[in-house]
């Protein structure tokens, strides 16, 4: 049970929620509402609109989260390396990482689950071996452990930034600079939960590092390769459209802006990861070729820009 005394005015209840818990989505907190599991003043609350005022008395009963039923699914992965330790895939686009709700099935997870005999158990029940995560139209090299060991070595490694992670991506604009670095922290937008922003770290904001540079200019389009140095959601995506280049295709933070060119998500690929092998303590190194859809993208604007 979760109680609290509300220190605003006028506010409506949904909104008031999601701010003060942000692990939790607000239509995850608009299902607790709807399905009688928030109180007020001691009385059901069963409407999102319901405004709370200063000195209101909140309780919220978070019911046990039922474990998805984890399926392994004969999907066809794309192979970059594979040992005993651990598997690195190319994701491909629309794929989603590991089950969630709403997304109980296609997943990586689910593929690996046919593919290996030894990731249940690790890293616990919905993402067994995961050390590290793409958005689900994000492309490119992950990493996923096999055993307990490796999954252990590996997120060490991420965590003190040994692991090197390189992005390619096609964005909005001609930055003047060659190349640079954006420096600026990453948390929940305030109002749109779906998405990330630029938030003071005094305000729940963490640090977040990215490197660019030019790889190709494309007109009024750029190529950029990326390297992170910290690893939040969305940090590429939410730093280029800081930089006011969004990268091209992406649905949350460059839309409304068309491009003539049919996409399957945004023009992101993860297009190498290198590592320490948890092993046999060497470096190892895997190059996801770029998909069919960037590439054409690329070629298209390439054209342009010449003619």
């Amino acid at each position: 049970m979760i109680e609290f005394y509300v220190e605003e005015s006028d506010i409506r209840i949904d909104r008031y929620l999601a701010d003060q818990l942000p692990d939790l989505s607000r239509s995850r907190i608009q299902k607790l509402i709807e399905s009688g599991h928030v109180q007020v003043n001691g009385e059901l609350c069963q409407s999102k609109k319901a405004e709370v005022a200063d000195g209101d008395f909140i309780q919220i009963e978070l019911p046990e989260a039922q474990p998805l039923e984890l399926k392994p699914e004969a999907i066809a992965l794309d192979i970059l390396y594979e040992d005993d330790s651990l598997i690195i895939v190319n994701k491909t686009a629309g794929m989603v990482v590991h089950p969630s709700a709403g997304h109980d099935s296609g997943t990586l997870v689910n593929a690996l689950l046919a593919h290996c005999e030894s990731l249940p158990g690790i890293n616990g029940i919905q993402r067994p071996g995961i050390v590290h995560r793409l958005d689900k139209d994000t492309t490119g090299a992950i990493v996923v452990a096999k055993t307990e060991a490796a999954f252990h070595h590996l997120q060490e490694q991420f965590r003190t930034k040994t692991a090197r992670r390189d992005y390619y991506a096609i964005i909005y604009g001609a930055p003047k600079q060659e190349s640079g670095t954006v420096d600026q922290p990453i948390g929940r937008h305030p109002v749109d939960r779906q998405k990330q922003a630029i938030v003071p770290e005094e305000k729940g904001g963490r640090r977040a590092i990215t490197h660019w540079k030019i790889k190709e200019r494309l007109g009024n389009y750029t190529l950029l390769e990326f390297e992170l140095e910290t690893g939040r959601t969305h940090q590429i995506r939410v730093h280029s459209a800081f930089m006011g280049n969004p990268i091209v295709g992406d649905p949350l933070y460059s839309s409304g802006r068309s491009i003539g060119v049919n996409l399957p998500g945004q023009a992101l690929h993860a297009w190498r990861l290198k590592l320490i092998h948890p092993v046999r303590e060497e470096w190892i190194e895997a190059i996801a070729p770029l998909p069919e859809s960037f590439t054409k993208l690329a070629d298209v604007l390439r054209r342009r820009s010449q003619s």
